[in-house]
């Protein structure tokens, strides 16, 4: 008897769902036919619209793109000031009510709302582009994602100094970069790379910055060919440097940006001083990665070499780029690591006994002897080197205890 009145009530439920999903069907019908008389209004497409809205009425994705449709048709229709506000609201409904429902098939529609919209019209003044392409961000318009681009990218050269126009192409910009976040194509990394340098106000070239990272958790790739590239100066290749780190990457991914760019501080040549200054940071960034990341091959060596002798070389020794380079070999403990290591204290060792030998060898030696101690090496070579300096007399007795102290820490 149970079994029966279960089954009972189970009819009934789905009688009644199905009653409303016809209900709901049939309103569909009734709305779209409303807004597609002849005789209809903007207001009355506005009236409609608002009414499905304040409804909260799901399934509604076929009336928002057909209201959408008509709308976009009956454009040339509607001229007057209150009209084109009319427009504005209805759009920016439906615009949201398709967002909701995730409805991909009106991507065609909401790309011609872009275009009728587009910032290039006097009378436009980016918003309903901005809800355009935030839209077709939402949907997962992806076939979309060129055209996007190809906005933002035209924003980013579109630089001007009318304020009114800046502030157009400013808010139809955040519009591409939300989209472009959202659908998370790693094409849109170069231009929202460069919108987060460019023109723009500080607080809208934030936003893009703080897009990057959403985008794609390892643009190693992509980083390292904006890095390379010989259009960009030597601001823009360490800003793309710097949005690596903030990355989700793994060390493994960084650590190869990070050759990159320590490779790219020697290759590109600037005579001015400003650019130097910015090549040396990179320069010590890219290092210091190394130093907590790893090398990821053996490429790195000659330009880590390069930085050493070149801070070191120098009638005022680059003390901070020696010691960072010492402790980074320290760090990486490989082979080619400690190689590096025992040629510096060789060459150390060739001063001390026919000079030039001051307080900042002395330094020097001082740092680097525990750095090699601290690699555990079991290099021949390398103890042979620490022994000889422990007994030389050319060496003062604390030189020659720090010498033996890292021999000590060796020997197993």
């Amino acid at each position: 008897m149970q079994s029966v009145k279960r089954k009972h009530i189970i009819v009934v439920i789905l009688f009644l769902a199905g009653m409303t999903v016809f209900a709901q069907s049939a309103d569909m019908s009734l709305y779209i036919e409303d807004i597609s008389r002849t005789d209809t209004t903007v207001f009355d497409i506005l009236a409609t619209v608002e009414d499905v809205r304040n409804q909260n009425l799901t399934g509604f994705g076929d009336f928002y793109n057909a209201a959408l449709r008509i709308l976009l048709y009956r454009l040339p229709n509607f001229t007057g000031p209150r009209e084109r506000l009319a427009i504005h609201d209805a759009a920016r409904i439906i615009l949201r009510g398709l967002a909701a429902e995730k409805y991909t098939a009106a991507a065609a529609n909401i790309w011609r709302v872009a275009q009728e919209f587009d910032v290039v019209h006097e009378y436009n003044d980016g918003t309903l582009l901005s809800e355009a392409l935030v839209t077709l961000g939402q949907i997962d318009a992806k076939y979309y994602v060129p055209h996007i681009i190809l906005r933002l990218e035209n924003f980013n050269a579109d630089q001007t100094n009318d304020l009114q126009t800046r502030r157009k192409i400013q808010i139809a910009m955040k519009g591409a970069v939300e989209a472009l976040e959202t659908l998370k194509d790693p094409a849109a990394i170069k231009p929202i790379f460069y919108a987060s340098i460019g023109w723009y106000d500080p607080d809208i070239r934030g936003f893009a910055a703080a897009a990057l990272p959403k985008i794609m958790d390892d643009p190693a790739t992509i980083i390292t060919e904006i890095i390379q590239s010989p259009f960009n100066n030597a601001d823009v290749k360490f800003t793309a440097w710097k949005e690596m780190l903030k990355t989700n990457a793994p060390n493994e991914s960084k650590a190869k940006v990070a050759a990159a760019t320590l490779e790219t501080s020697y290759s590109y040549v600037s005579h001015r001083v400003d650019e130097q200054n910015v090549l040396r940071f990179m320069r010590i960034s890219a290092i210091d990665a190394m130093r907590r990341m790893g090398a990821p091959d053996d490429s790195v060596y000659s330009y880590i070499a390069r930085a050493y002798r070149d801070a070191f070389n120098t009638p005022n020794v680059d003390t901070e780029v020696v010691n960072l380079v010492i402790s980074t070999l320290s760090a990486i403990r490989t082979e080619k690591a400690v190689d590096l290591l025992t040629e510096f204290l060789s060459e150390l060792n060739v001063k001390r006994r026919s000079g030039p030998w001051g307080n900042t060898e002395r330094d020097i030696m001082q740092f680097i002897l525990p750095a090699i101690a601290n690699t555990g090496t079991q290099s021949r070579q390398t103890m042979l080197l620490l022994s000889s300096i422990q007994r030389s007399d050319a060496y003062t007795g604390a030189e020659q205890g720090w010498a033996g102290s890292a021999l000590r820490a060796l020997v197993k």
